[in-house]
């Protein structure tokens, strides 16, 4: 079987990311100047990795993370409301720490088993990969044996490579994520990474290439 790349990145930092506000799907914030100076970092790094096709989700803060790579690679940027963040239900927008004893209890309910309980209001654990992996897939199987590029979330990383890796879902805290962050993967019939949560490209300066 041919064998699959996939480069997947974190998008760069929005103001709620940096003011701790919960963001899913429901909210589709820009890119602050770290975020869009974390976007140029990226493309930069990608320079010399020949993919493709790039996808993103279609949240504003993923499709200007991806715009540098499709400039400077001349790819059109594929928008996919699958790979959308995770619903955050009554939670969104809502400061992290004043809803942290919410979220504790959550996080042991799915640390549990009890993967197909939602955020109040949003989606599930179980829900969001069904939908983020069957996009997925489409794009591995139109992609055999080439190089894939997709632009995603953090709490969606956690989720499609806890369960990709075999960690399983009620295991997707322990998969890190910071904005900005790359992750490498090859499919062969099963996902191998090379790396995880890659971020020293982010203190790299891609300016004079």
């Amino acid at each position: 079987m041919n064998k699959t790349s996939l480069i997947i990145a974190r998008h760069g930092e929005t103001e709620y990311n940096r003011q701790g506000l919960l963001q899913g799907r429901g909210i589709d914030a820009p890119l602050n100047e770290t975020g869009l100076r974390q976007a140029e970092s990226i493309s930069g790094y990608l320079a010399g990795y020949d993919a493709q096709t790039l996808v993103s989700s279609s949240l504003k803060r993923s499709i200007q993370t991806a715009e540098p790579i499709g400039k400077s690679k001349e790819l059109e940027v594929v928008s996919e409301s699958a790979l959308d963040e995770m619903d955050f239900g009554d939670y969104e927008g809502v400061e992290y720490i004043k809803v942290a004893e919410e979220l504790r209890v959550l996080q042991e309910a799915w640390q549990g088993g009890k993967l197909d309980q939602p955020i109040p209001g949003g989606e599930s654990p179980l829900e969001v990969f069904e939908r983020a992996n069957s996009a997925v897939t489409r794009f591995i199987d139109a992609n055999r044996g080439k190089h894939l590029i997709l632009i995603l979330h953090g709490r969606l990383i956690r989720i499609l490579l806890s369960e990709w890796l075999g960690f399983g879902l009620k295991n997707m805290h322990k998969i890190e994520h910071q904005n900005g962050a790359l992750y490498h993967l090859v499919y062969g019939g099963r996902f191998e990474p090379m790396y995880l949560n890659k971020t020293d490209h982010l203190a790299q300066d891609f300016s004079g290439r």
